[in-house]
């Protein structure tokens, strides 16, 4: 006899279909989501779509409207320019403790450089901003220190979250992303850790133009 998969409870269920969403852009900056249609979409009432709405409203990804729905908040120059920021320090600093890398981290970092080339040559934009994201978590997290790897953790969706909306309206970045970290990879094997946190801080600098409306 079969056992039935227990579902996770409903409100986890209607949170995590629109965080996909509104990660993977499904759920655009600007769109009203309603409580009938997330409700219809997920298989449930409306009670759990109102929770995950809740728990949506305070991560920052949606506002609430009282009898509209909620509408999906676009990234902002702010929050690019905050993210940045924590990144720039975060990033260095871990970069600079990596070395001398390990050949496990070596190994690790090219394996997910590798991915992420596979995921750019498919298209997979989605998937990319992940890896990508991944490959600089893996560095961090190589540093042993478990608060700034907690503080970089809470970055990841806003990251991923402004990876795949930069990739789409800079498709050229990707080819130049997948340069960059190829370059602190060489950095990191060679033990050089005055070149690896200049590259490091070249590759996030990029975004901090973006903020600011320096990039076309």
């Amino acid at each position: 006899m079969s056992l039935a998969v227990k579902q996770p409870p409903a409100a986890d269920r209607v949170y995590s279909h629109v965080k996909q969403g509104v990660l993977d852009r499904r759920y655009e900056g600007g769109t009203l989501l309603t409580e009938g249609e997330l409700a219809e979409a997920v298989g449930v009432s409306r009670t759990p779509v109102r929770e995950a709405l809740l728990r949506l409203e305070v991560e920052g990804l949606i506002r609430l409207y009282p009898k509209k729905g909620a509408m999906v908040l676009p990234v902002s120059a702010q929050e690019i320019a905050d993210v940045v920021e924590t990144r720039m320090l975060v990033e260095e600093h871990a970069v600079r403790k990596a070395v001398p890398a390990s050949a496990g981290l070596v190994a690790r970092l090219q394996e997910l450089l590798d991915r992420q080339k596979a995921e750019a040559a498919a298209g997979d934009l989605a998937a990319a901003a992940v890896t990508d994201r991944c490959f600089h978590a893996t560095i961090v997290r190589d540093g042993g220190n478990e608060i700034l790897a907690r503080l970089y953790d809470q970055l990841r969706d806003r990251q991923l979250r402004m990876g795949v909306a930069i990739m789409h309206a800079h498709p050229d970045r990707i080819a130049k992303s997948l340069t960059e970290h190829e370059e602190i990879l060489d950095a990191l094997r060679a033990g050089d850790a005055d070149r690896a946190v200049e590259l490091v801080h070249r590759h996030v600098d990029w975004f901090a133009h973006l903020a600011r409306g320096e990039v076309r």
